[in-house]
């Protein structure tokens, strides 16, 4: 966070775009504090979700406006951004938050819709999921000298994400799970990043990240892997009790994994693919 800040003050940067890995890590720093910051005026994260949890610690940290970002290396990258629209901005501060904490909208020259398996656009009612297509000048018309990949990502000159969403009435995208993290438990469906805010919203959970483990009888249960704040602040039962009182039973975590530190790719995204794979240890 000392070397965030200071870079920030010395160059007076303006606008900077993180993941929210990044984030959770200043806003947790001991050396966090508000009043370093006066320079910036727009902070934006991309890359993953966002708990609301973890935005109001950010919005507390930075004196500017948050938004969040979402798009691929094929789309160059932006799809959409979470900027309020004029009729949002007289809501009420937890409600404004709420749409900031969104995918967002779809930006100027790129077209995005989220339709169902049949290819059909979803409803906007902020229920029904689908996947994240694109199109337009900025998204890649292919992958070099890789026709099959071309064809399975391509249907019909629409870019075919992976990613699932819902879309509300104002037409703002939420992204619940990418299609490969979904977790099917006793033949439900569980969102992972839905339960991930939930785990984010208990004081002791510094990080958390859900994701399926095999098992013979319910196919896949759900299990979570947090960092907490203070070793030890926090127990499976506590945290178990938590879920309880705020998830249906089928999504509430089975399994915890207590963790120093989440795995972290290249980019600073949390890598569920070694959570799955069983290589992190407490």
């Amino acid at each position: 966070m000392k070397n965030f800040a200071d870079l920030v003050e010395a160059e007076g940067v303006t606008i900077t775009n993180l993941v929210p890995t990044m984030l959770a890590r200043i806003v947790h720093h001991e050396d966090a504090r508000p009043g370093r910051l006066e320079s910036m005026r727009r902070i934006m994260s991309g890359g993953a979700p966002m708990a609301v949890e973890l935005l109001k610690r950010v919005e507390a940290l930075f004196p500017c406006e948050y938004v969040q970002t979402y798009g691929l290396t094929e789309t160059s990258p932006y799809l959409t951004l979470s900027l309020l629209k004029e009729n949002l901005r007289s809501l009420r501060e937890e409600e404004r938050r709420r749409y900031r904490a969104t995918t967002g909208r779809p930006m100027l020259g790129v077209e995005v819709k989220v339709v169902d398996r049949e290819g059909r656009e979803v409803p906007r009612d902020g229920v029904t999921v689908g996947e994240i297509v694109a199109r337009g000048p900025t998204v890649t018309p292919g992958y070099f000298k890789d026709p099959g990949e071309t064809a399975r990502a391509f249907r019909d000159g629409w870019l075919h994400t992976g990613d699932l969403a819902r879309v509300d009435p104002e037409g703002y995208l939420t992204i619940v799970d990418r299609i490969k993290d979904v977790i099917t438990t006793g033949g439900e469906t569980v969102y992972t990043t839905e339960v991930e805010n939930v785990l984010y919203a208990h004081k002791a959970v510094r990080e958390a990240a859900v994701f399926g483990t095999p098992d013979p009888e319910w196919g896949e249960v759900v299990s979570a892997a947090v960092v907490l704040e203070r070793a030890g602040e926090a127990r499976s039962e506590n945290l178990i009790a938590f879920c309880r009182e705020r998830l249906a039973g089928f999504k509430v975590p089975r399994r915890f994994l207590f963790l120093a530190e989440l795995p972290k790719t290249g980019s600073g995204k949390i890598d569920k693919k070694a959570l799955r794979r069983g290589e992190m240890r407490p």
